[in-house]
């Protein structure tokens, strides 16, 4: 069950992340969300959300909040953004960079809450992918491995919960997701989050779940 479940979504101050938000308050859940930008984190309050200031791609940021918020349920990084176009020679080196924040908030979100999923009875992890990574194109190579380098770490992630769990000889109860999509939406992200409590986790641990 979702309902009263602590969501982290982390870098959330988009429109689709403040239309994620809504729709898990709705459906009852405890929704922590995070930006460095107050002014950007007004709506996210309003909607109901616990806003917090903290940049998700910042190892020592994520850590400062994990300790201050203690029990969490679900991470979900959603720093993003889409650079491209102009065929192979048009990847620059500047959009390059301007994607890896993308990356950069997988690696700090799961290293700083990797204990606190552990110790939830029902840990989740999850990130937004892209369908560019099963067919990455010329003109988008640069996002493409992005989310593909966001996608190995996330299996590393699911991997390290079920060491954990069996070094420990406990049930595996943490699982780590891959959404894929075309584009962050809404409408179908917020009940693929809902619904990663209607699983176990060793169902759902290093599962590609396609939103497409």
């Amino acid at each position: 069950m979702s309902e009263g479940r602590t969501i982290l979504l982390a870098g959330a101050t988009s429109e689709a992340g403040l239309a994620v938000a809504r729709a898990l308050v709705e459906a009852g859940a405890r929704v922590v969300a995070t930006g460095r930008s107050a002014e950007r984190l007004s709506p996210l309050a309003d909607a109901g959300a616990q806003a917090q200031l903290a940049d998700a791609t910042s190892l020592a940021s994520m850590t400062e909040l994990a300790t201050r918020l203690g029990a969490v349920d679900a991470v979900i990084p959603l720093v993003g953004g889409w650079r491209g176009g102009g065929g192979l020679a048009g990847q620059s080196d500047d959009d390059f960079h301007a994607l890896l924040p993308a990356l950069e908030a997988v690696r700090a979100t799961s290293r700083a809450f990797d204990d606190a999923l552990r110790a939830s009875d029902a840990g989740r992890f999850a990130i937004v992918s892209s369908t560019a990574v099963a067919r990455p194109l010329a003109g988008g190579a640069n996002y493409a491995a992005v989310k593909a380098a966001s996608e190995a770490w996330t299996r590393a992630v699911a991997h390290g919960f079920t060491k954990a769990a069996r070094d420990a000889d406990v049930p595996l109860r943490a699982a780590s997701v891959i959404f894929r999509a075309k584009a962050l939406d809404p409408s179908t992200l917020a009940p693929a989050i809902l619904a990663l409590w209607d699983a176990d986790a060793a169902e759902l641990n290093d599962r590609v779940v396609d939103l497409a």
